[in-house]
């Protein structure tokens, strides 16, 4: 992941092209769920749309719809 500075110091911003490939990868994933019969809670939705933007890292990502999943 490419990152480039923001007024959050504590996590660098991504790139244009980061954003697009989470997105990317979030659309395969839902839709891939939708295949098998699952439509997403709007708290994952929720998730996701953070991890998008580069609020979450990917290990936070995962450690948060884990922690959804597992209520």
């Amino acid at each position: 992941m490419e990152e480039c500075g923001n007024n959050d110091q504590s996590r660098p911003s991504i790139t244009a092209e980061e954003r697009r490939q989470r997105q990317e990868a979030v659309d395969y994933a839902r839709g891939s769920c939708r295949l098998e019969g699952v439509i997403l809670d709007a708290e994952i939705e929720r998730i996701n749309t953070r991890f998008i933007q580069g609020e979450l890292t990917m290990n936070e990502h995962f450690e948060e719809l884990q922690r959804h999943l597992d209520r």
